[in-house]
């Protein structure tokens, strides 16, 4: 496989489907380019430990999986633009808890959103990255969460390009 082929369900040794889909009701505005899309379509292979996410795209959806356990989280649908470009149609979360522990609406579509752009795309991502500490910090009731632990127990690093 070429660096620049993209991963598939089979480029994974463990990989659970979602058990308890959820709807999301709140997406991403975002549209992502067409040049994004083909990039997001390779999907995204963890190096090391301290990345949480292997990512990989089947037809038009997006399936994020934990990398330490290989339970899928996500999954996004992702429709052609007017113009060009794509944006989320749909998506769902994991709603078992034994699996996942959702946080809220609104940290799902954060989540969703910061995943792929700091992870798939390496973007620096900070605006996404101050929203996720801030809706961790009110959902924990901790106003002086260190924004580099919440960052990592959740979005893990990313390493290589």
């Amino acid at each position: 496989m070429t660096a620049d082929a993209p991963l598939t369900r089979e480029s994974f040794r463990r990989l659970h489907p979602i058990n308890t889909p959820r709807p999301l009701p709140l997406l991403p505005d975002r549209v992502w380019t067409d040049e994004d899309w083909d990039r997001i379509r390779r999907g995204y292979r963890t190096r090391d430990m301290d990345e949480k996410w292997n990512i990989f795209v089947e037809s038009d959806v997006l399936f994020m999986h934990r990398s330490w356990t290989g339970h899928g989280v996500y999954e996004a649908s992702f429709a052609p633009m007017t113009g060009g470009g794509r944006r989320i149609a749909s998506a769902v979360v994991e709603a078992d808890r034994e699996r996942f522990r959702r946080v809220g609406d609104e940290y799902d579509c954060l989540m969703l959103e910061l995943i792929i752009s700091a992870i798939v795309l390496g973007e620096p991502a900070a605006d996404l990255r101050a929203g996720l500490v801030d809706l961790t910090a009110r959902a924990s009731g901790k106003s002086d969460l260190p924004s580099g632990a919440v960052e990592h127990s959740v979005l893990g690093l990313r390493t290589g390009s």
